[in-house]
């Protein structure tokens, strides 16, 4: 791998802001990205609290060209720049954004990043009954996403909290021609959603630290044919997939869409097409036990 060039007055930064940011793997994505194709750019790491004035100092810097924005800042980023696209304004958050000139605009990644890793692995979505499980930020951003550019029939929608289960499904239901369903999450109400789902989208974080080795599915409600993608990342592998795939079914793991969603911002912070298979190699060599 190209080593990471020089900084120069000409070097453009970009950066992740976000509090915590100490285990972000984005500095390490991007700068091998960027060293690939010998690009006069860097990336950095920040901790965050101050979103405003982070902002501000973006827009007063001329070389700062790009943003990754991650907990807790995604919402409270909307307030402080200058355009939002119209998907990402429906959302409610965005996690990128690009200084064009000191004028910012805020966009998201995660939800064409999640629609691109069930296109690239040959899943049909029109047509389909879709179940999130979940219903918080990443969900919003997936079920817009999908919902506006993927022509399911059903996007049903199950979570624990119905205050965000009802503002989700009333956000959803006047931007697409899906049918949208929502319940709160119960034993009865995921066996009856699992049984009609063709594609079950988890967007929780049950199966990560501290709650590996949990799944939010009974093995024995996967039925033959169904697609499952978890959008947990660490582990590579969550028990969610590895119970959907002893019953052979297709998997598809978290870490698609985070790649995906890296490769989309870098190729809105540089114009160029991303070193896809750079990234997936940092990305995997760094998730790997």
């Amino acid at each position: 791998m190209k080593n990471v060039r020089s900084i120069k007055t000409s070097t453009r930064v970009c950066a992740i802001i976000g509090n915590p940011v100490k285990h972000s793997l984005s500095p390490a994505i991007h700068n091998a990205a960027f060293a690939e194709l010998d690009l006069d750019f860097v990336y950095v790491a920040f901790r965050v609290e101050d979103v405003k004035h982070a902002l501000a100092g973006m827009r007063a810097l001329e070389n700062f060209r790009g943003m990754s924005v991650t907990i807790p800042h995604k919402m409270e980023a909307m307030k402080h720049v200058d355009a939002i696209e119209d998907v990402d304004r429906r959302i409610g958050s965005i996690n990128t954004i690009i200084n064009d000139n000191g004028k910012l605009l805020g966009l998201g990644t995660d939800g064409p990043g999640a629609l691109k890793a069930l296109k690239d692995a040959g899943v049909e979505i029109s047509g389909k009954n879709v179940l999130m499980l979940g219903a918080g930020g990443a969900a919003r951003a997936v079920a817009f996403t999908l919902a506006s550019n993927g022509g399911p029939a059903v996007i049903e929608i199950l979570d624990i909290n119905e205050t965000i289960l009802q503002e989700l499904t009333a956000d959803l239901t006047p931007s697409t021609q899906a049918v949208i369903k929502s319940n709160k999450m119960t034993d009865n109400a995921l066996a009856k959603a699992m049984a009609a789902a063709d594609i079950v989208i988890h967007c929780t974080p049950i199966g990560m630290h501290p709650k590996e080795g949990i799944s939010l599915v009974p093995v024995e409600l996967f039925r033959p044919g169904q697609v499952i993608f978890d959008i947990v990342y660490t582990p590579l592998e969550t028990k969610l997939l590895a119970d959907a795939r002893s019953k052979g079914l297709q998997v598809i793991s978290g870490v698609e869409m985070f790649i995906n969603q890296a490769v989309l911002q870098f190729e809105r912070f540089t114009g160029v097409d991303a070193p896809v298979e750079v990234m997936r190699k940092v990305v995997m060599e760094q998730l790997k036990p």
